[in-house]
């Protein structure tokens, strides 16, 4: 079990990333390649990566790195820098620049717990021309892998940064650490992860802990080795076979392709531009969902039945304008970045939102 200790000032400090860190999706999945688990929602993907792999020859690289990052209950930290956070190209930077001894101390970890391939050696020279190479093996990887599905990735992720922040607003960072059950049990001022490979204490030291989303992420959530690095916890979104696939409406309500009951529409002006642009019902839908709503709250804010919002929030969906994400029995909704600027650039005064009843 690996215990993660609080003080008031870690909770103070305690925060969401804004996404996903790619080169913590590049490991992971590199390890859900080579996995027995999570066949149901990733055979599709494994099958698709391996032969688009086969066919641009990268399929003995991926062997190289595979054995780099073993299916297993340890790998490098210096694989997945903070940096990461800010881009993957960011990410192999600070790869390459990691200090020889750090390379060489993390690898000779790996080498005792599960065994280190006898190239990774050249990891630790002083000349950083085999990280180098190592980054180029890391972004071919990337690009086949993990680049084409990264807007699945960051639809998952961001309907489930759009639940967390909204119990962050209403319960604040307990609530929201006991919300992660039963991946991880908030038991003041420990917060508990059940399952982790090693009995371990994790002292925040008034460091804060960043809360990474995952989606490649299997099993249990998992920290850095190292204690000395920025506090990062990475956890996994959850078991989703239809991730490649776009969400399903909610039980209950119309399937897709069924005419939208005829129901009057909110009162918008008629000025208003974003009403011109997409009709004034899914307009005031679009609105609505700024606020982080499930669709029956749509539904009550906008006046129209539940399954009309439904229906109103699958064509917004497809249009890149939000991502939707369900929860327990609910589907929840939040606009993508594409739909906060179109929101931004048509915004309404204070009457507007009051006659339309949001």
């Amino acid at each position: 079990m690996l215990r993660i200790h609080f003080t008031s000032t870690d909770l103070a400090r305690t925060h969401l990333a804004e996404g996903p860190d790619p080169l913590w999706e590049t490991v992971f999945s590199l390890q859900m390649l080579q996995a027995r688990y999570g066949r149901l929602a990733f055979a599709e993907w494994r099958q698709r990566v391996r032969v688009d792999l086969r066919r641009h020859g990268l399929a003995s690289e991926t062997r190289g790195l595979r054995s780099l990052v073993p299916d297993a209950s340890y790998f490098p930290d210096f694989l997945t820098p903070p940096e990461g956070l800010l881009g993957m190209e960011a990410g192999i930077e600070a790869i390459v620049a990691a200090p020889p001894a750090r390379v060489a101390y993390e690898l000779g970890i790996l080498r005792e717990r599960v065994g280190a391939p006898t190239w990774a050696q050249e990891l630790a020279d002083r000349t950083p021309r085999a990280r180098e190479r190592l980054g180029r093996m890391l972004s071919g990887y990337h690009a086949r892998a993990v680049a084409p599905y990264w807007s699945a990735i960051r639809r998952r992720t961001e309907a489930d940064r759009a639940i967390r922040t909204r119990t962050l607003r209403t319960a604040g960072v307990e609530g929201l650490l006991d919300g992660f059950r039963p991946a991880m049990r908030w038991s003041p001022p420990v917060l508990e992860i059940p399952g982790y490979p090693l009995d371990r204490d994790l002292y925040l030291e008034e460091r804060g802990l960043l809360l990474v989303p995952s989606h490649f992420c299997w099993g249990h959530p998992v920290s850095f080795a190292d204690a000395e690095l920025p506090p990062t916890l990475l956890y996994p979104l959850g078991r989703d076979p239809g991730w490649m696939h776009p969400v399903p409406s909610e039980p209950g309500h119309l399937p897709l392709g069924l005419p939208v009951p005829n129901l009057p529409p909110p009162d918008l002006p008629a000025a208003d531009p974003l009403a011109r642009l997409l009709g004034s019902t899914r307009a005031a839908v679009l609105r609505a969902a700024s606020a982080i709503a499930n669709t029956r709250e749509l539904a009550r804010h906008t006046g129209i039945t539940p399954a009309a919002a439904s229906q109103h929030t699958a064509v917004l969906r497809e249009a890149g304008l939000i991502t939707s994400r369900r929860h327990a029995n609910s589907v929840f909704h939040q606009p993508t970045q594409l739909g906060a600027a179109l929101l931004r650039r048509h915004q309404v005064g204070p009457e507007t939102t009051r006659r339309s009843g949001l």
